[in-house]
């Protein structure tokens, strides 16, 4: 399966985005997706990740409260909506698609080319 993130952008402290991650295949096939983020300096760091079903999720404690991931299976899309961003929210976000139970990077095998996200202060 072939993912490919787009929604990022230059946006105000407080603003918001959406990204999306649409996949060539189908994402009902994978067992987690995941998104993750990558800051300049920085190693990639977990943001979110979703079951199959969309029916349980997990945040990096920095997002939880502002960050909302979601998947359409039927769509083969899944969603970060980010609210309230900080500055130190700029990173480079990829999406990822796990067969396993995707709790490390290294579970992730399908993984996205990256959206740039930027916010000013």
């Amino acid at each position: 399966v072939q993912l490919q993130a787009s929604g990022g952008g230059l946006v105000q402290a407080g603003g918001s985005l959406r990204l999306s991650c649409a996949a060539s295949g189908s994402i009902f096939s994978l067992n987690r997706m995941g998104w993750y983020r990558q800051a300049p300096g920085k190693e990639r760091e977990f943001v979110a990740r979703i079951t199959r079903s969309g029916g349980k999720l997990w945040y990096a404690d920095f997002v939880k409260g502002r960050f909302t991931i979601s998947r359409d299976n039927a769509k083969n899309t899944v969603y970060l909506q980010m609210n309230s961003l900080k500055p130190e929210d700029t990173a480079v976000y990829y999406c990822a698609g796990s067969r396993e139970f995707g709790i490390r990077q290294y579970e992730y095998d399908s993984w996205g080319q990256g959206t740039q996200v930027t916010v000013s202060s």
